[in-house]
């Protein structure tokens, strides 16, 4: 291949709407609709690379990132796939904000295309840690405190070592059902840990933090507006578990370290997908090795969506779990291989070169509400 057929000159979108169940994870919350954004860039020698991104929104799928990437695509033709840390900072100031999926989905789709040239796994090419990592089954919202207690059952007998609740975001429910939860599966070496999507006021987040720790949860996710960084660090030198934000608003490197000056966090949470691909995530896992912290990723999307940010998370010690997002089948859809947690309670690094993800293009296309080539 010349250098020449190493620059990019096409790059195709699909916004994918799939027929799948759909689910919620707070109390008064319908059925979510989860957008599968697919983005396809192709060298003139035809080397490819593949990214895809969640968007979730309520009453119908959202088109916006899809919309977004009509402008920032562009740019990237006639590029060479390794300007991949030029075209970051390129595109973190247009002036205007952006979606920040397009600019993901961009990064992303370069890193596939960069380790498919080398013939590597992309955990490999980024540093190659290790090739399995432990996985915690993320619910989502249940009937009541006997069917999750069930699930839990279900999910620990296939091997899941650690379990996330996504369950009211009402203390007067929550609470209960982590007791329950905590007092039936005792001894069992199962982590628990709960996340209330930024829906707490810093009162009740307080008094369920501290009953948290008594009960010795992994971690409590998300209990106030990530943007809270001063209820967010009294709550962490008032109790004693781990306290995580939400990891969609704080994304940028510059602003984590703000708020990890401020003490406000146990951990970073984060997004592949999400805080601008993984070049600035590469940054991320670094900052928070200096600081002493993992980096719990977020990986509640479509398999295209798990593997970036699974890869990630092999390529660094820094991360404890992988986030598997369940049942499995709607975050399945479009993927011939797929990311499932094994019987001792651990994902396994894919095998194929770059993502390591193939696709079933028939069922892309079946569900796509919008397609275009740049």
């Amino acid at each position: 291949m010349t250098a020449s057929d190493e620059t990019i000159d096409r790059a195709e979108v699909f916004v994918v709407g799939p027929d799948v169940d759909r689910y919620s994870w707070a109390e008064g919350m319908t059925g979510q609709y989860m957008a599968n954004i697919i983005v396809k860039l192709t060298t003139k020698g035809g080397l490819e690379g593949l990214a895809g991104a969640a968007m979730i929104t309520p009453h119908g799928f959202d088109r916006a990132t899809g919309e977004t990437l009509r402008h920032l695509l562009p740019d990237v033709l006639g590029r060479h796939f390794g300007e991949r840390e030029r075209l970051w900072h390129e595109m973190r100031n247009l002036g205007t904000p952006m979606v920040p999926q397009a600019q993901s989905l961009i990064d992303i789709a370069l890193w596939d295309m960069t380790a498919r040239y080398a013939g590597l796994p992309l955990h490999q090419l980024l540093g190659g840690a290790r090739e399995r990592i432990l996985a915690y089954a993320s619910t989502p919202l249940l009937a009541d405190n006997t069917a999750y207690i069930d699930y839990i059952e279900m999910r620990r007998d296939e091997g899941f070592k650690a379990i996330k609740f996504h369950c009211w975001c009402n203390p007067l429910r929550d609470l209960p059902l982590c007791e329950q939860a905590a007092n039936h599966f005792a001894g069992s070496g199962l982590d628990l840990m709960l996340d209330v999507e930024q829906r707490y006021d810093r009162a009740s987040a307080l008094a369920v933090g501290r009953r948290l720790g008594d009960l010795g949860f992994g971690w409590f996710e998300a209990p106030l507006i990530d943007t809270d960084l001063e209820g967010y660090r009294e709550l962490k030198r008032s109790t004693t578990v781990p306290i995580l934000a939400a990891g969609n608003t704080w994304l940028d490197l510059q602003q984590l370290n703000a708020a990890l000056r401020l003490d406000s966090w146990s951990a970073l949470r984060v997004d592949a997908t999400i805080c601008g691909g993984i070049t600035p995530l590469r940054k991320i896992m670094a900052l928070a090795e200096a600081w002493g912290l993992t980096v719990e990723i977020q990986c509640w999307g479509y398999t295209l969506t798990q593997a970036a940010n699974l890869h990630v998370m092999l390529a660094y010690r820094n991360c404890r779990y992988f986030e598997q997002p369940v049942p499995y089948p709607a975050f399945e859809y479009g993927a011939t291989d797929v990311i499932r947690t094994d019987r001792d309670g651990y994902v396994q690094a894919p095998k194929g070169p770059g993502l390591g993800i193939g696709i079933d293009w028939p069922a892309i296309k079946k569900s796509t509400i919008l397609h275009f080539e740049v």
